[in-house]
């Protein structure tokens, strides 16, 4: 590592170092091994830590730390978007096999909680393109999101509309043979509760949530009435800072029992607030990132 990627790598060196403290095996870093008893996977969502990278650089940082699947977010560099072509997708999904890395599917920010009708329809039509867009790439999922509740609609009714709003993008998902990924997101929203209430007023078997590991769903302490609240509706997962959550802040430990016991065997996808500025020192994090998870994720 060079002298600038080593000093933007030690920014969080002192969080990732404490780390050493708390169990041998993390010290260890023994990151090429993943227990058995781990039946879900590691992957990446490209929010924030992928938001640089181009798609062969993206493919280069999966590859070497052997993390996969990929979550794609819209946006970002490697530009992954609905206006590819169909040789252009075909390229895409050529290029992740050819690495060895798995398309988990696209993050759009496709919503469905405004007052404006106009809106809510052109988001169901823009996430029917993300839908196509995933089938042609070789992906399982559109995430979705709601962002909040308008404080002039009373709740249960936004509530119903973002349900029955999904429908019809289930139904988009189940013709093309994959699913829509509903992220427990948003104030007011992001309460397992309320996301209860969406998955419920939706009811079609192709939408689902992503876990997204969220304030709102520890009760004291503990994550496990919030899990079970969801747990019929969870084909994804989103996890962030686990060096920062593993001092207390958020139980990774029991939220990964919890997924073993439920037999979850999709993937557990990193998504944190954090941007390098090249692929060593993204790559860096990451081997020191899977060490962690792989010690708090067995059994």
């Amino acid at each position: 590592m060079d002298a600038t990627t080593r000093r933007n790598f030690l920014t969080y060196a002192p969080s990732i170092a404490s780390l050493a403290c708390i169990n041998p095996a993390f010290a260890a870093q023994n990151t090429k091994i993943e227990p058995k008893s781990i039946p879900f996977k590691l992957g990446l969502v490209t929010y924030n830590l992928g938001a640089k990278l181009d798609l062969p650089a993206l493919l280069r940082v999966c590859k070497t730390t052997g993390i996969s699947p990929v979550e794609l977010r819209t946006t970002h560099a490697h530009k992954v978007e609905p206006t590819l072509s169909a040789d252009e997708r075909k390229e895409v999904r050529k290029k992740f096999a050819d690495a060895g890395v798995e398309i988990w599917g696209a993050g759009s920010v496709c919503e469905f909680h405004s007052t404006s009708k106009k809106t809510v329809d052109e988001n169901i039509e823009t996430c029917k393109r993300f839908v196509d867009l995933v089938r042609d790439i070789g992906g399982k999922g559109v995430k979705v999101r709601p962002n909040g509740l308008p404080k002039e609609v009373p709740i249960p009714k936004t509530l119903e509309q973002i349900g029955k709003s999904l429908i019809s993008c289930g139904k988009a998902a189940s013709d093309a043979g994959i699913e829509i990924w509903v992220e427990v997101h948003g104030a007011g929203t992001a309460k397992p509760e309320n996301m209860k209430t969406i998955m419920e007023q939706c009811g079609h078997a192709s939408v689902g949530v992503t876990w997204n590991s969220n304030p709102d769903d520890v009760k004291n302490g503990s994550v496990e009435e919030s899990f079970k609240m969801l747990q019929p509706w969870i084909k994804s997962c989103h996890i962030n800072d686990l060096y920062k959550n593993s001092l207390g802040t958020y139980p990774y430990r029991e939220l990964f029992k919890l997924f073993r016991q439920s037999g979850y065997n999709r993937a557990t996808m990193i998504e944190v607030g954090k941007t390098f500025p090249d692929e060593a020192s993204t790559i860096e994090f990451l081997h020191t990132y899977k060490g962690l998870w792989t010690e708090l994720a067995s059994a």
